[in-house]
């Protein structure tokens, strides 16, 4: 996978964020266009885009949901945007219950219920974490069970945007 072989890193869904910071930086000063300002046209277009993907790599690597999502799309179990991605019924079902609760406290603004609801949601999140942890810590590519790894991560992921979302809105009420 390109992004990682960038900084020499194994693939993982575990990075070391100090060695890839420390990877990122001595690309940056490898790349960075400045330094090829008296080079010719092909060679500063090449460091422009040498610098640019070094920049794109740190961004995704760097950030936990983007480096999974990165990692299930190279191994081909992102499908295409727009395409569906079957939820298990039992947590779309408490997700729409949390999303009538958010409408709820719309019409009657209840900061306790708020407060209970942005709990139940941080608790979903930590316990979809948990089901999730052991993989996110030992897969690697070529492991023998890779594939079922990969798909129960991918609904992980996928549960967690949902997740984002009910976030985005509860912080509506904070800032409100």
């Amino acid at each position: 996978m390109q992004y990682f072989k960038i900084f020499d890193l194994p693939v993982s869904f575990q990075v070391d964020q100090a060695q890839l910071k420390k990877a990122f930086l001595a690309n940056t000063r490898k790349y960075h266009p400045d330094f090829y300002t008296l080079s010719d046209e092909i060679e500063q277009a090449q460091m422009l885009d040498q610098s640019s993907t070094n920049n794109i790599a740190y961004k995704i690597l760097s950030d936990s949901d983007k480096r999974i999502h990165y990692i299930l799309d190279q191994k081909g179990f992102i499908a295409p945007e727009g395409t569906p991605v079957p939820l298990p019924p039992d947590f779309l079902m408490e997700m729409m219950e949390i999303n009538e609760q958010l409408m709820e406290l719309e019409f009657d603004p209840n900061e306790a219920a708020l407060n209970d609801l942005k709990n139940t949601v941080q608790n979903i999140d930590t316990e979809l974490l948990n089901s999730v942890k052991t993989e996110l810590e030992t897969w690697h590519e070529g492991i023998e069970n890779e594939a079922v790894m990969l798909d129960k991560i991918k609904y992980f992921y996928f549960k967690r945007k949902y997740l984002l979302r009910i976030r985005e809105n509860l912080s509506t009420f904070a800032s409100a």
